[in-house]
């Protein structure tokens, strides 16, 4: 599937403006956790706790961004933010330039900590741009894949916050692919978000160009385990979320979030590096977990942490056009 650069490169982009003067969109992107231990770049889960956007096409150039909540103040506030470059993107692999925009973005789920705030933009553009095409060209799921992820680099965060559940992404010759999977109803995520931020680029930089033999196939056994445990089997989340391939490497980055992790799973709670950290993501196995992994956190953190007691999201990015 040919990228928007090529589109832009290779045929003059067709104006959309006027035949979508007015169009309205109203885009849901959920937050994700990705890895949940042993599942790097692989597993990935929608969580409740949502950005809500909306998006009007006008007939006159120009883009405006309004941002309440997360990043008012900070994110850029004109064709440079990340869902306007998500949906510039999107149309301009149909053959079709950016039209007048002004995007209204209600955010809450924090940046920089692990809990896929890029993903969810770069997934809400995507499927933004699907509502401003609706009746003029027809976006399909596999599609909107590739856009997010020839954005984001990796489908391991954009197929959660596109699909909702459970969802298992890797790449082909052909491009990413996934499947999603309904997670089972035991299982109760727990998240902790500290005050500072983790860059993502900082964390993927600590990782090795090669693991052990032995570390590799450890994580293969765990990643099978935890598909298993996670749909079928809570119980045994505590060893399926085990991991040898990337959070000790990345510890001494977030050495509180490395202290508290081990406190947790010490305790017999299935707690890990939610994405690339900072936050912390226990899969506890009933409510009550939780309640244990709250009290633990807030008596042993040196640091403020906030614990976001979340359900699982299953429906993914919800889109309504009027």
């Amino acid at each position: 599937m040919p990228g928007a650069e090529n589109a832009q490169r290779n045929t003059p982009l067709t104006e959309l403006g006027a035949l979508i003067d007015g169009r309205r969109v109203e885009v849901k992107v959920p937050a994700t956790t990705a890895n949940l231990g042993p599942g790097f770049d692989t597993l990935g889960l929608a969580l409740a706790q949502y950005d809500d956007l909306v998006v009007t096409a006008s007939a006159t150039p120009g883009v405006s961004v309004d941002v309440s909540g997360v990043g008012a103040g900070e994110v850029p506030t004109d064709e440079s933010h990340l869902v306007v470059r998500a949906i510039a993107h999107s149309l301009a692999h149909y053959g079709y330039a950016l039209p007048g925009l002004h995007l209204e973005a209600h955010n809450t789920i924090p940046h920089g900590r692990g809990l896929g705030s890029s993903g969810a933009a770069i997934s809400a553009g995507v499927i933004a741009a699907r509502g401003l095409l609706a009746g003029i060209v027809d976006m399909s799921d596999a599609d909107a894949l590739v856009l997010a992820t020839e954005l984001e680099g990796h489908p391991d965060n954009v197929a959660p916050a596109l699909f909702g559940g459970l969802t298992i992404a890797w790449m082909t010759p052909e491009g990413p692919q996934h499947k999603k999977l309904m997670v089972h109803r035991g299982v109760s995520p727990v998240v902790f978000v500290p005050e500072a931020e983790m860059s993502t680029a900082l964390a993927r930089s600590l990782q090795p160009e090669s693991v052990p033999h032995e570390d590799a196939v450890f994580n293969v056994s765990r990643s099978a385990l935890l598909i298993a445990a996670l749909i079928q089997s809570p119980e045994l989340l505590l060893a399926a979320t085990e991991d040898k391939l990337h959070q000790n490497y990345r510890a001494a980055a977030m050495p509180e979030t490395n202290r508290l992790i081990s406190l947790l799973r010490e305790a017999g709670l299935p707690a890990v590096v939610s994405g690339a950290g900072p936050s912390i993501l226990v899969l506890a196995s009933d409510p009550s977990q939780r309640l244990i992994a709250a009290e633990l956190v807030a008596q042993h953190a040196e640091t403020p942490w906030q614990a976001r007691m979340l359900a699982v999201d299953v429906k993914g990015t919800v889109l309504s056009v009027s």
